[in-house]
């Protein structure tokens, strides 16, 4: 009887969703999330290649935490330009960020503990 080694395809794309968030994380602290636009476009290319795993569920978490935060973000922009809507923006900036971190290392952590994410 011999013994094979069977390699697992879903370690690597474990890794490479490990990384995204990471990557996600450092352009989140050095430019407030807008540079995410790279790790998201791995994102959308990496997705239907883990089709049916529960990494899958962590590229579509990655996917929409980015859209959400820049429509929140693109809010308090459009608020901020009022004069009226200046105090509201702060907040919905603060709001936004809060969120868009708890997301990230939500996301990071279910990943190592090998949860699936559900939006």
């Amino acid at each position: 009887m011999s013994q094979q080694l069977v390699l697992d395809d879903t370690s690597d794309a474990k890794n490479l969703a490990r990384i995204l968030y990471i990557a996600h994380g450092i352009t989140f602290f050095f430019s407030l999330g807008m540079l995410s636009i790279l790790p998201v476009i791995v994102n959308h290319i990496k997705r239907p290649d883990t089709a049916g795993s529960l990494v899958h569920s962590h590229h579509t978490w990655m996917i929409r935490t980015f859209w959400y935060y820049l429509a929140w973000m693109a809010l308090g922009w459009v608020l901020f330009a009022t004069i009226i809507g200046l105090p509201l923006a702060f907040v919905i900036w603060g709001a936004a960020w809060i969120w868009h971190a708890y997301r990230l290392i939500r996301g990071f952590i279910d990943l190592n503990n090998n949860k699936a994410e559900y939006v």
